[in-house]
């Protein structure tokens, strides 16, 4: 294309109606449409491209958007503008696009890297989108990568230099000047961006080269591009209510020293095998991030920083990625300060988030992420959304007659302050029910954003079942009223469901577990259950007739399993594991005794301790007991007979190890890690 096109461009528009040559070959008498060529009409003894796909007539080539923009020019609305090459508005020109005007990218295959809007070095764009109407810059196609998307480039400092030579384009930006101004972007939505040149250099949704901090950038979605959302190269520009969803790459990418600030971003990932949400590169000059809230359905990895890059986050919130934070040249923790600490690749992150999604409500998007509180009352059957993160900032209470549905792969954090732990869990009030979809592959994840062993009360079910304290009974946690007559009760089904960091502490004699299960009934089901890092128990037992099948105990400070008030089912298949030191027991019976059954158990601690307590008189019976490193196996603390205990159809012996292969394999709860 000619430099010059834009110019033709007018002339054809002005004189079309005056002329029916215009914007066809010389001769009068052809049709338009006998001038396509590979679907696109060619006009002028030039075959200058008018846009479009082929028809009866010719586009008004005003609406064509190439060459170079040598004149400040405002679009019309009202019109669509098709971008069939690239659009350059020269250094001292000011391209404005008013509220809701559209442009289409309408690209070949082969001319992705050739189509794209760029500002020159000294020119300016205004963008004058609003909540209502935005301006949207799109593709024909509608396929990720189809075009370069918008750049911009600046006059401010970058540590490439002045006039360095960007990476796609060859275009010239860098200079001095910090406060530069390329213009103002206000609600632009950018789609299907990134087109690819090679391995090494990619446009992106929106890129900013060197761009000074007079420059605006306020509400801006970069949506299904095929590399960065938005990066900067160097400049000192700052950005305000940035939306990027399903980019292949980095949502937010920088290098060159750029030290603006980008505040209250939020990040969609519902597509595997993209990069980051955020990476940086190069020398660090202490970009700031204000409010960042990301959301993965497919985990990943959330930040990377290479080489010594670094930044200073505030209110950052994480949501299901693998990887929380990533150095891969081993750059020093201490470059990147989240929250006010350093960075700590063992924390997750996950915070409620610190964006609310409906700020992007403009961006009409099809995919519906949102982040849930939990607390309250459920007093109407729920279903959970799999793809929400739902955050627990107090208690939340299923009540009578009512069914929470959890589907597998959801997972909710319990978001804690300091003192409100106590008041931080679920209960399923007696009557109500708790169904729990977790699968193998996806099962059901309840921790905590601080990962601190107590954060939280974990999950307390209250049935109708029997018990030695009675009819509605009160609960040592909560003042919860259970027990009954109905030991066919349902509660409800539980399956792979891993809890982690609960067990908060009322007082010595009153806490929360992991699983807390009081007066539950039979007709309750329970499997493929793991209570990891608790400050109390795993699983307690108060009365009741459930039963439990393939049970994951890890590192719970006092018992991995407990029962009381006369609890008689079964628990099938447990694993428990004690690597650090101090913990209780594997399990602790207490009270009258019903002869609770425990079929195939085993245990190993790398730390000694004491593997099974029975107080008073109770007691249970075993078969297939394995016991590995424990120094104490069996404890009768208040000289209960040795007979209330069957292990392997004889009285217990603690003169005995019990030391026997493990009867369960650890590789069954390979889901729980």
């Amino acid at each position: 294309m000619k430099t010059n096109f834009l110019k033709f461009s007018f002339i054809c528009s002005a004189v079309f109606a005056l002329a029916l040559t215009s914007c066809s070959n010389d001769d009068d008498e052809s049709n338009p449409a006998d001038l396509c060529s590979n679907g696109i009409l060619d006009a002028g003894e030039e075959g200058v491209d008018c846009g479009g796909t082929c028809s009866n007539s010719c586009p008004d080539a005003a609406t064509n958007l190439t060459g170079e923009l040598t004149e400040d020019r405002t679009l019309d609305p009202s019109l669509d503008y098709v971008l069939t090459n690239s659009f350059s508005v020269a250094s001292g020109v000011t391209l404005t696009i008013p509220a809701g005007t559209k442009i289409t990218a309408n690209v070949q295959t082969g001319t992705e890297t050739n189509t794209y809007i760029v500002v020159q070095k000294g020119g300016k764009i205004d963008i004058q989108g609003t909540e209502a109407n935005p301006v949207i810059m799109t593709s024909t196609n509608a396929t990720p990568g189809d075009w370069g998307g918008l750049v911009i480039l600046g006059d401010a400092t970058t540590t490439k230099g002045v006039d360095a030579t960007a990476e796609v384009g060859d275009f010239k930006y860098g200079g001095t000047n910090d406060t530069d101004n390329s213009g103002s972007i206000q609600y632009l939505i950018i789609n299907y961006a990134g087109a690819s040149i090679n391995a090494d250099s990619q446009y992106n949704g929106l890129t900013l080269y060197a761009v000074g901090s007079g420059t605006t950038v306020e509400n801006v979605a970069m949506l299904n591009g095929t590399d960065d959302g938005v990066e900067f190269f160097g400049g000192t520009v700052s950005a305000t209510n940035m939306y990027m969803e399903n980019n292949e790459d980095d949502s937010i990418d920088w290098t060159e020293g750029w030290n603006g600030t980008l505040t209250n971003g939020y990040i969609v990932h519902t597509i595997e095998d993209f990069s980051t949400v955020m990476e940086g590169d190069g020398d660090n000059n202490n970009p700031k991030f204000v409010n960042i809230t990301a959301i993965s359905t497919v985990g990943g990895t959330a930040l990377q920083f290479k080489k010594e890059s670094g930044g200073t986050i505030t209110g950052l919130s994480l949501s299901g990625y693998d990887t929380s934070l990533d150095f891969p040249q081993d750059g020093s923790l201490s470059n990147v300060q989240i929250d006010g600490a350093d960075a700590n690749p063992s924390l997750t992150y996950i915070a409620s988030p610190t964006v609310d999604v409906a700020l992007f409500a403009w961006v009409n998007s099809s995919i519906a992420i949102e982040n849930s509180v939990l607390s309250g009352t459920v007093s109407s059957d729920m279903t959970l959304d799999a793809n929400v993160p739902y955050f627990l900032e107090n208690a939340l209470s299923v009540e009578s007659g009512v069914t929470l549905t959890i589907p597998a792969g959801t997972i909710i954090t319990a978001k804690v302050e300091a003192g409100t732990e106590t008041n931080t869990y679920i209960v399923v009030q007696k009557g109500g029910k708790i169904d729990i979809q977790g699968t193998e592959a996806n099962p059901v994840v309840m921790t905590s954003a601080n990962q601190t062993p107590g954060d939280w009360g974990g999950l307390v079910i209250l049935g109708d079942a029997t018990t030695t304290k009675g009819v509605d009974a009160t609960a040592e946690v909560g003042d919860f009223k259970y027990g009954g007559s109905n030991d066919a009760d349902d509660s409800g089904s539980i399956s792979y469901l891993v809890i982690n960091y609960a067990g908060a502490s009322i007082n010595a004699d009153s806490q929360y577990n992991g699983l807390t299960l009081y007066a539950v009934g039979s007709g309750t089901t329970i499997a493929n259950v793991a209570m990891l890092n608790g400050t109390d128990d795993g699983v307690e037992f108060f009365g009741g007739t459930v039963s439990a099948t393939n049970m994951y105990m890890e590192n719970n400070e006092d018992d991995a399993i407990d029962w009381t008030e006369g609890w008689n089912g079964t628990l099938t298949n447990g694993y428990i594991s004690h690597t650090i030191e101090g913990f209780s027991t594997v399990m602790e019976g207490d009270g009258d005794n019903n002869n609770p059954k425990f079929v195939n158990i085993t245990a190993v601690s790398t730390v000694g301790g004491t593997a099974l307590q029975f107080k008073k008189e109770s007691g249970g019976i075993i078969t297939g007991l394995s016991l590995i490193g424990y120094t104490t196996i069996l404890d009768f603390p208040q000289g209960g007979a040795f007979a209330n205990v069957q292990i392997e159809g004889a009285d217990a012996d603690p003169s005995l190890s019990y030391d026997d292969a493990a009867t369960v394999d650890v590789a069954t709860f390979a889901w729980a890690k």
